[in-house]
């Protein structure tokens, strides 16, 4: 060998020793997978002006009563009465000066005094909180139901029977059928609007848990077959630490889905028992039971039934696009385009 060529072989074994052997140290530490989930969840306008409306609405109907001090079950007697019964809402002064309104009750009065937006606000407080009760409740059924049937295989077809069974159900007159048969039962054990409140949620998440049922279920058949899976369960691990580790924690996204969906449904379904006078009392408002209330006079009052109509439509509609927007962001092969 040459000496060019051995000061050659010299200079590119100095440069390989003394190249580093650590990686390079990355700039910023990686993004966690939640805020992978809000930017992508950002980009659907739908989704975040949902979520402005639906929080927003939540703000108004349990705070604003702190804020306004009207009572929602106040009735008036004597020339009070007469005063207050039937006022229109304010804003009609600004066209017809001569109207019977008063800006302290902005959106009017009822029949017999009570101050509609007062009310509202109580109705919604009664309607959402069904809503998310009954959620919770369908909700935890659905995902017993489809991790049971889709991790356990002599399961499966009952389970899956029932499911179908529950779906071919008429669900409005099992839901009147059940209300007259349990009504005052429950009244007697909680009182008339705690037993019609347990009633009422009952009612809803018991019928309202099969199609969280059947989604889980095939995330669940689908996980079974995965490595991570199979790696657990050749070492031993017991069912129910399979269930509780590493089958549920990746069947979360279509369970949060499910949850936005059945908040809507369960509020829906409230308001047409209320709707039809089979849910709580008449001093008890729901928006349901204010959209009943207000039958009678529509032809004359007509905003009465607008406004319990307008908050439970956008109510629905908010969550039901807050549903979309989570479906898209929590989808991997979506996140990220």
């Amino acid at each position: 060998m040459t000496e060019a060529n051995e000061s050659r072989v010299t200079a590119v074994t100095s440069a390989v020793v003394t190249e580093p052997l650590t990686d390079p140290i990355p700039s910023a530490p990686p993004r966690s997978q939640w805020v992978d989930v809000w930017h992508q969840f950002r980009r659907h306008r739908g989704a975040l002006a949902g979520l402005v409306v639906f929080v927003t609405i939540l703000l108004v109907v349990f705070i604003g009563p702190f804020i306004y001090p009207q009572d929602a079950k106040y009735v008036p007697t004597g020339r009070e009465f007469l005063n207050l019964k039937d006022m229109r809402p304010a804003y009609v002064l600004l066209w017809d000066a001569d109207a019977k309104a008063d800006w302290a009750h902005p959106l009017g009065t009822d029949n017999i005094g009570r101050d509609t937006l007062a009310r509202l606000m109580q109705g919604g407080q009664v309607s959402i909180t069904v809503g998310l009760a009954a959620m919770l409740l369908s909700l935890v059924l659905g995902t017993f139901v489809g991790v049971t049937a889709g991790y356990f295989r002599k399961l499966d077809g009952p389970l899956m029977r029932v499911t179908d069974l529950f779906l071919a159900l008429p669900l409005l007159p099992l839901l009147l059928v059940t209300v007259l048969l349990f009504r005052e039962p429950l009244k007697v054990a909680f009182g008339v609007e705690g037993g019609i409140f347990v009633l009422i949620v009952f009612i809803v998440g018991v019928t309202s848990w099969m199609q969280t049922a059947r989604i889980v279920r095939g995330d669940v058949l689908a996980l079974k077959e995965r490595e991570f899976v199979l790696a657990a369960q050749s070492i031993g691990t017991r069912n129910s630490k399979m269930v509780v580790r590493h089958i549920l924690p990746n069947v979360l996204s279509p369970i949060m889905v499910s949850a936005t969906l059945g908040i809507a449904t369960a509020i829906i379904t409230e308001s047409a028992l209320s709707f039809l006078g089979f849910g709580f009392p008449p001093d008890f408002p729901t928006w349901g039971r204010l959209l009943n209330d207000a039958v009678d006079r529509m032809t004359f009052f007509p905003e009465r039934a607008i406004w319990p109509g307008v908050l439970i439509s956008v109510t629905v509609l908010s969550v039901n696009y807050m549903g979309d927007g989570l479906r898209d962001a929590l989808d991997p092969r979506i996140r990220g385009r």
